[in-house]
């Protein structure tokens, strides 16, 4: 997969939330929730006529470029956001956390911060980079929807189910276009075309008349699937509540955040039931099975969706922000460190695996009368 040049002109551009942001903090009619949800309604249509009348030629080409240029923006403010309530920096953004977004204080509000102004923010200079260039972006779009779209879904689900529930504030609604905007950008990347593979029909009918026995990577992919399938089932029943004694021990002994009444661990683990879960058996049978050509793109999305939600779930379990009692432990810290990098770490393994050795999961080759017709003529 080849990485697109870093678009310059987006770069420079989101770095301007550095002197808004300053500037808007010493402002002191901001000091009431709605004018916060104006001023930054205000701030985002004035930044999207921006990047429309300095880059009409790469919307034209491509309306996603206009969504990664204004996110850009908003990734830098998170950022922002979350040095500021590490305490690395001052006086930028404190308006917005009291009056606009105060659940963005929690320890799940700041990690989704760090990854939206890190991970999020290169890939959206890459994605708008690959539109200058005319070049293939969808593998970078497609970890982008699985990772943006599990971030959105279990903070706002935390914001309304939580404790923060009773300081919803008018510029909660400003997410609303976080809901629909990557819906509408999913629609587009799935249509776009996959970049075209080296492998042959030989070679295609070679690899898939392997066994699973003979493939020893995919064997222990599906046995990693397996083991994933009912860890995540296992920690679904424990923040349901399951009275069995290996609840009981888990959640009080090896993560008591599972407790946290911020609600967003609970609403990431049944996230990760009602859909990681299918998707472990899915794609054990994918990786068992050949033909499926569905995986590769899907276990793109999916690698991103952990990948955001096993950070952001990580770091909030041990930062300072959470209270003491729902913290990890200090003698099962390793336990859970191990078990939550590899449950992060094996998706983005199998996407990697899809997207270098593609042949098991093309589509086999016609055969019989209609593959010798198509030979003669």
């Amino acid at each position: 997969m080849d990485i697109p040049p870093l678009a310059g002109k987006i770069a420079a551009l989101s770095l301007s939330a550095l002197p808004v942001s300053y500037a808007l903090n010493h402002v002191s009619a901001l000091s009431h929730p709605l004018w916060v949800a104006l001023m930054s309604a205000l701030i985002l249509g004035l930044l999207f006529v921006a990047v429309y009348s300095l880059s009409h030629g790469e919307i034209s080409y491509d309306p996603l470029y206009a969504v990664f240029a204004v996110f850009a923006f908003t990734s830098v403010v998170d950022l922002i956001i979350a040095l500021q309530e590490d305490g690395y920096v001052v006086g930028f953004m404190d308006f917005y956390t009291k009056e606009g977004e105060p659940y963005l204080r929690t320890a799940h509000g700041v990690f989704i911060c760090y990854w939206d102004g890190t991970v999020h923010y290169l890939l959206y200079l890459a994605m708008a980079g690959a539109i200058c260039r005319r070049k293939r972006y969808r593998n970078f779009a497609l970890y982008w929807l699985g990772s943006f779209g599990m971030s959105i879904l279990v903070f706002l689900t935390g914001n309304i189910l939580g404790k923060y529930s009773s300081e919803i504030r008018p510029a909660f609604f400003l997410t609303i276009p976080y809901l629909l905007v990557p819906c509408w950008a999913g629609v587009r990347v799935f249509s776009q075309p996959r970049a075209p593979t080296c492998c042959t029909a030989n070679t295609v009918q070679e690899e898939q008349r392997k066994g699973l026995l003979q493939r020893p990577a995919d064997l222990a992919l599906v046995i990693y699937l397996i083991l994933a399938g009912f860890f995540t089932l296992f920690r679904g029943l424990v923040v349901l509540d399951c009275p069995t004694d290996s609840c009981f021990v888990y959640i009080y002994q090896y993560e008591p955040y599972l407790r946290d009444p911020v609600a967003y661990p609970k609403v990431q683990m049944l996230m990760y039931m009602f859909y990681v879960l299918p998707f472990c058996g899915l794609a054990a049978y994918a990786l068992t099975f050949p033909g499926c050509s569905w995986l590769p793109d899907w276990a793109l999305v999916f690698a991103g969706a952990i990948g955001q939600a096993q950070f952001s779930h990580m770091g909030a379990s041990m930062h300072l922000r959470t209270p003491f009692t729902y913290r990890v432990p200090e003698d099962t810290w390793g336990c859970f460190f191990v078990c939550n990098l590899l449950y992060a770490l094996g998706p983005h393994l199998l996407a990697y695996r899809c997207l270098q050795w593609p042949a098991f999961f093309h589509q086999p080759p016609p055969s019989g009368p209609i593959a010798l017709h198509k030979k003669q003529h």
